[in-house]
């Protein structure tokens, strides 16, 4: 064993408080993510008695690591003062807090390191268990409690500056989902000057369009009433390319860990771009991908699986780039700029149920096909409304993507000094 090295089996002990006044408030379970969720298990019928009660700064953990990837299910309780948590799960805490901190050995349990330990120490012959004893076996550094808690506080202040952008991120995703309503759902955009002189009522201009008495006609492709000008486009007439890319010869084992961006279904969410699990390949895989350039303004969507019409804008920052199968390109034509617009369009509940209806009429599992995506019938605003609100969408999302650029800068900060916390130079 490395000098500065103990087991923490000294440290720690199983905590078994059981729910005798039979609450049912928090019940929680453990994420391979390592925290603590809102339970989704079934409890028709189940006696809330016998579950185990966790409290503030204990861990819970599943010694189960049959059916969990890579990935071993422990938490630390930091969000409630107690939750209930299965009976099957070991609850443990700290002997005292003067030697070993429950956050710096949290720390410890975050290491993908430790998740390749424990699946490594699990045995059994049905189901493979990582049990107390090899817990207790669990080597770390123990630098003094001062320079324990000098590492929580940097781990905790890179965390908090993550938690506050995905806060604002939200915010901002927010914002834009309700222009986009009051814009093109309920058509109270702001008049312009133009239309208001039009109509010789200049005091109309800046007023809400509908509610104002904006002139509206029936679309029968829409089956709605749309303001006067605005039409109807297949998507197919607004772009310049619609198209999926393929898998790499080899497969995830042929994947680098630099070179040029592959992005994956995985990587793509709904106004947001997925940085973790991207995958990277080498110039001679990607001339064999060159249909599938991506550029900056390409609007990407999932065409199958569970995350099927998933939809989000390519970040500047992983070009070049290519997609694989299970990713769609949307290339606005250069002459309309409206990938913010169309973003907004397809990631609206109206749009999401007709390409989700569209995606189960498979036959084995749900998909998008590219005839579904070039036919969809997609409202087309007047040039001068998109112009404006593209612009205003288009301020929005660089925020957004400057934050969530920063927050992907701060994820592999935080990698690094979990990973340096076998070294000495955090000892």
């Amino acid at each position: 064993m490395r000098s500065n090295y103990k087991k923490i089996g000294p440290y720690i002990r199983q905590v078994d408080v059981r729910n005798v006044e039979d609450k049912e408030e928090n019940l929680l379970g453990v994420s391979t993510q390592k925290v603590f969720i809102d339970s989704i298990a079934n409890t028709v019928g189940t006696d809330f008695r016998t579950y185990k009660v966790v409290k503030r700064r204990q861990f819970t953990y599943v010694a189960d690591t049959s059916r969990r990837g890579d990935r071993i299910g422990i938490a630390l309780l930091e969000t409630h003062d107690e939750g209930l948590v299965s009976p099957i799960y070991t609850v443990f805490e700290i002997i005292g807090h003067d030697t070993l901190l429950p956050e710096y050995l949290m720390m410890w349990f975050r290491r993908p390191e430790f998740d390749r330990y424990a699946r490594f120490k699990s045995h059994g012959s049905v189901r493979e268990l990582f049990d107390w004893d090899e817990m207790c076996d669990v080597e770390l550094p123990m630098p003094s409690i001062e320079k324990q808690r000098e590492i929580v506080k940097e781990y905790h202040t890179i965390v908090e500056r993550i938690t506050l952008n995905e806060r604002l991120n939200r915010k901002l995703e927010e914002t834009a989902q309700a222009i986009y309503k009051q814009w093109f759902v309920d058509f109270e955009f702001p008049i312009s000057a133009k239309y208001a002189a039009a109509i010789g009522k200049p005091e109309l201009e800046g007023q809400p369009y509908k509610s104002s008495g904006g002139e509206m006609v029936f679309n029968e492709v829409l089956r709605l009433k749309i303001p006067a000008g605005w039409e109807d486009k297949a998507l197919l007439d607004l772009t310049s390319k619609i198209g999926s890319g393929a898998t790499p010869a080899g497969g995830k084992e042929s994947y680098l860990k630099s070179g040029i961006s592959l992005v994956r279904s995985l990587n793509v969410f709904d106004y947001a771009f997925s940085y973790d699990g991207l995958a990277f390949i080498d110039k001679r895989q990607a001339a064999k991908l060159d249909n599938v350039v991506l550029q900056e303004g390409d609007v990407l969507i999932n065409i199958t699986g569970v995350s099927v019409a998933r939809c989000c804008i390519v970040p500047a920052s992983i070009l070049p780039a290519r997609v694989n199968q299970h990713v769609m390109i949307i290339r606005p034509k250069v002459e309309i700029s409206i990938s913010h617009y169309l973003l907004c369009l397809l990631c609206s509940s109206d749009y999401k149920q007709k390409l989700l209806g569209s995606s189960e009429s498979g036959s084995t599992r749900q998909a998008l096909t590219k005839t579904e995506i070039e036919t969809l019938s997609v409202l087309f605003p007047c040039k001068e409304i998109l112009e404006i609100f593209e612009e205003k969408a288009r301020a929005v999302f660089s925020y957004w993507d400057n934050l969530t650029h920063q927050n992907n800068t701060l994820n592999m900060v935080l990698q690094n000094l979990l990973s340096m916390l076998a070294t000495s130079r955090l000892q």
